[in-house]
């Protein structure tokens, strides 16, 4: 492809309207537009690459025993409304109408639709198991779409489902396409570590993420230093150490005046946070909840709504606790009534602990669980944060963002059960389909990478995704001997299997090279007059500082052992 042919247009400046680096810089380097507030239009270049990484997806998709099949994309709401998800995803998820006032969706995932597809054909155990998959577009409503392709509101996905006999059969499935995971995602280029996941509203007992690691990532992930446990902070675990024991002394209360906070509080009773208690208020499906932690620690709100099973999990405002006639600033659950009360688990590993006394200025000391107060439910509702201990080693954990590429769910039986998908077994039984279900992000990886792998001068592509493998570099092409040469050159390395790009325009030496960094492409060969007086032209890797020389004849050889020797 020649440049002067080429449909998009580099911008000189970084757009002020992006905030990630992979945002800015593929809209500087013309390769999206967008269309509206998270949705995306990709450009050829981009095209090009997205391509490719729906090419080596569905190599290793394909090498794992999947099949790829391609569903239909308007969704009966019905088939939501029976798995219980259209309430779940809410405003989230597309709703419409056709002409006749039928409901449909358009999905955010296809959990619903695959399952009817399949309870339709599978009849006996014969039948398994077996893996779909497809590549399409979904849609999601996303309240607040940002970062270009990380967070849009309409996204191409590859989307597969296994489907087992039983849970052993499952667990292979599931590994299978682990590994399938694994080599995609290296064969693009990037590098991603896999951590324990909450399920979300995809459900299911098990599941994992592939993050890549970037400093602009919206996810938090912790990784102890010392082993391979990795967990996103919605479902990571630490070990709680226990404060030192003491003998459970008598409570007392304390005149706190103006105290309103466990810093506060801290200061003015001359002890650490974790002596004492806090108290936070949410609101659950209508329900005041009263959630009771040890100071030192967070609230991980994806535990406390998954421990509680509710839909809706949001901070009450002060007016709502207000009305609910709790104090805020002073209340613990001691003698507290008429509130569900959640406790973690680190109340029990704390003695002699500070506490509100649901009065406005005054708290109790030495207040211990579960002698003064009792909990509807104690479970692991507390946030992993940097420096807590590994849950599985003597290790630290330590925190990093970055950006969600893949997810695997065991599902179990959910959606057979809810969608009545079944098969007879051998001895003629009535048996649920054992499911599980796995996601990657196309565009993502598109975006990961860029995020990952950029430097201050622009893209730098991965070979296996980057739009062309080789920029021919003409500089001063209003030169009959160096347009003659470049064109040649041009031809030359596309007859040789090599995808080539052709910056043949008339523009000057900087703005071609500043291009060129811009855009990425692994390997650029210059072809000037001083040049070609040499009989050369210099070829060098988007990451090299320096070039070399070589011969116009060995020009194609070299080229392709430089492509050999990049990652």
């Amino acid at each position: 492809m020649k440049m002067s042919n080429l449909f998009g247009r580099t911008l000189r400046d970084s757009p002020a309207e992006a905030d990630l680096t992979s945002h800015k810089l593929l809209l500087q380097a013309g390769m999206i537009h967008q269309v509206a507030t998270g949705v995306y239009s990709y450009l050829p270049l981009a095209w090009r690459s997205i391509k490719k990484i729906e090419n080596i997806v569905r190599e290793e998709m394909d090498n794992a025993g999947a099949q790829e099949l391609k569903l239909g994309i308007l969704q009966p709401r019905e088939l939501w409304q029976k798995s219980g998800r259209d309430e779940v995803y809410g405003p989230d998820m597309i709703r419409l109408k056709d002409r006749r006032e039928r409901e449909l969706v358009l999905p955010p995932t296809n959990e619903e639709l695959i399952t009817d597809t399949v309870k339709s054909v599978v009849q006996s155990h014969r039948d398994l198991p077996f893996t779909l998959y497809q590549i399409q577009t979904k849609f999601r409503d996303e309240p607040r779409p940002r970062g270009g392709l990380i967070r849009v509101r309409e996204f191409d996905m590859m989307d597969a489902y296994s489907f087992d006999l039983d849970n052993s059969g499952l667990d292979l499935s599931y590994d299978r396409m682990v590994e399938a995971y694994k080599n995609a995602f290296k064969r693009c280029g990037i590098e991603t570590v896999i951590v324990d996941a909450d399920s979300g509203a995809i459900g299911g007992k098990d599941s994992k993420e592939f993050i890549l690691i970037t400093e602009s990532g919206e996810d938090t992930i912790v990784l102890c230093d010392s082993c391979d446990y990795g967990a996103n902070d919605e479902k990571a675990e630490f070990e709680r150490l226990s404060n030192p024991m003491e003998s459970p002394a008598a409570m007392e209360r304390v005149d706190t005046p103006g105290i309103k906070t466990i810093d506060q509080l801290s200061d003015y009773m001359g002890v650490g946070n974790h002596k004492t208690i806090k108290a936070v208020f949410y609101l659950a499906d209508s329900e005041i909840i009263f959630v009771a932690i040890r100071g030192d620690l967070e609230v991980n709100e994806v535990k406390l709504k998954n421990c509680l099973g509710v839909s809706e999990l949001r901070l009450a405002t002060p007016e709502e606790v207000s009305e609910a006639g709790l104090v805020s600033g002073s209340a613990s659950p001691v003698g507290v009534e008429g509130f569900r009360v959640i406790s973690d688990h680190s109340l029990r590993l704390g003695y002699n602990l500070i506490a509100g006394a649901n009065t406005e200025g005054y708290h109790l000391k030495n207040v211990n669980f579960p002698r003064d107060f009792k909990s509807d439910i104690e479970s692991d509702i507390a946030l992993a944060e940097e420096g807590h201990h590994c849950p599985t080693c003597d290790g630290s954990l330590k925190t990093f963002r970055g950006i969600e590429i893949g997810h695997v769910f065991k599902l179990g039986i959910s959606y057979s059960e809810s969608l009545d998908a079944s098969y007879s077994d051998s001895d003629g039984a009535n048996k649920r389909i054992v499911m599980g279900c796995y996601g990657i992000g196309i565009g993502r990886i598109l975006s990961g990478a860029v995020e990952q792998l950029s430097d201050q001068k622009g893209i730098v592509f991965p070979k296996n995704i980057s739009p062309y493998d080789v920029l021919v570099v003409g500089l001063n092409t209003d030169r009959d001997n160096v347009s003659k040469s470049a064109s040649e050159l041009y031809e030359n390395l596309s007859d040789n299997g090599l995808e080539v790009l052709y910056d043949d325009r008339h523009e000057s030496a900087g703005v071609k090279f500043n291009d060129a960094d811009l855009l990425g492409i692994p390997v650029r060969v210059i072809v000037s007059n001083r040049n070609l007086q040499q009989g050369s032209v210099e070829i060098k890797s988007r990451t090299s500082e320096k070039g070399k020389m070589v011969s116009i004849d060995s020009a194609c050889s070299e080229i392709n052992s430089l492509l050999e020797s990049i990652g």
